[in-house]
């Protein structure tokens, strides 16, 4: 089995970040969404992985090379511009051959269930498995509609009436069936290649389309409030692991991690906290559920439910939180209670 991870689209929702970085990049609990995805799938056993990349590509390539260091052997496929998730199948069906796979969202977060999912389609086959998730306001999501058996009915994309609570997570097994079924396809309203009207074509033509319940936590994280909702899971996750430098002016609760060449004097930390490698963190306090980047510099301030990405600056600011501050922006300034949301290379001066 192989596997596709799709990173192609624009990020809208989170720009001014996605301006810069593709917003599968940009990191949470101290590493990139993306790295989640890349993660359940090694774990799923799964070693051959074909990405899916728009514009940015170069980017993936500079931060997830080929793979090497997950245990991964990573294959990029171009997409010259985001014509839908069915789109990015057909476009990879040279990569993906008449092998089954597993194809995942490269902006969601699933923690659990992926590997479950991959052995139940192993050992229970099907044209196409999906893992759903129970969700309390299904009309924001792709809902499956499911029989007592477990087989998917039909798929209602933001349904305006109660169909049902089991939304799709974004991870899908499939095989080969659907290259047969994108092809069928017309382009939607929106102009894109729908892989839910694949599965639909899959389910009208009597192949049988099976739905699998995701045991454990997941969150498309394609909106800032996602993005800090998906930091706050992932720093629980943390234990204490100090390797940095922490001076005897400076307390510690809860779980903390400082990594090699960071450097923490005259500040309370508590967690879960991240201070990245190369930081520094002088007269301040952190957290709950912060996340420092490499490089970051943190004087004089207060931070609490925040991402700060690599080369970050705050200073003077107390009470900053629910925030993400891009790569070398800077916050400055004797205000306090403050929230940003900050693109890369930019600065605020919130005053007193």
């Amino acid at each position: 089995m192989k596997a596709l991870v799709l990173a192609g689209g624009m990020g809208i929702r989170l720009r001014p970040l996605s301006h810069t970085t593709a917003k599968q990049l940009i990191p949470v609990g101290g590493e990139p969404v993306v790295r989640y995805s890349l993660d359940v799938i090694r774990e799923a056993g799964i070693t051959e992985v074909g990405i899916v990349v728009g514009e940015r590509g170069d980017q993936f390539r500079r931060i997830l090379g080929d793979g090497r260091d997950m245990g991964l052997r990573i294959t990029y496929i171009e997409q010259e511009r985001p014509d839908g998730l069915a789109h990015c199948v057909l476009i990879a069906r040279e990569f993906l051959g008449s092998d089954d796979f597993l194809m995942c969202l490269g902006d969601n977060v699933v923690l659990e269930g992926v590997g479950q999912l991959v052995s139940e389609f192993r050992s229970n086959r099907a044209d196409a498995m999906l893992l759903l998730g129970k969700v309390d306001d299904p009309s924001e999501y792709g809902v499956a509609v499911v029989d007592d058996a477990g087989r998917i009915q039909r798929l209602v994309e933001k349904p305006e009436t109660y169909v049902g609570d089991l939304a799709v997570v974004g991870a899908y097994v499939f095989s080969s069936a659907i290259h047969r079924a994108v092809r069928a396809i017309r382009p939607s309203a929106r102009g894109e290649l729908e892989i839910t009207e694949a599965i639909q074509w899959l389910v009208d033509t009597g192949r049988r389309v099976v739905g699998h319940e995701c045991p454990g936590y997941w969150k498309d994280a394609g909106r800032l409030a996602d993005l800090l909702a998906c930091n706050r899971v992932l720093l629980e996750r943390l234990t204490t692991d100090i390797t940095g430098q922490v001076d005897e002016a400076s307390t510690i609760r809860g779980p903390v991690v400082v990594a090699e060449n960071a450097t923490v004097s005259g500040s309370e930390l508590v967690g879960p906290v991240l201070v990245a490698a190369g930081a520094v963190v002088r007269d301040s306090k952190l957290g709950p559920h912060t996340a420092v980047g490499p490089g970051c510099r943190i004087t004089e301030a207060e931070i609490a439910d925040s991402i700060l990405l690599e080369d970050a600056t705050v200073h003077g600011v107390s009470g900053l939180s629910g925030s993400v501050v891009g790569r070398a922006a800077s916050v400055r300034g004797g205000g306090a209670g403050a929230e940003v949301f900050l693109g890369d290379d930019s600065s605020v001066v919130i005053a007193s």
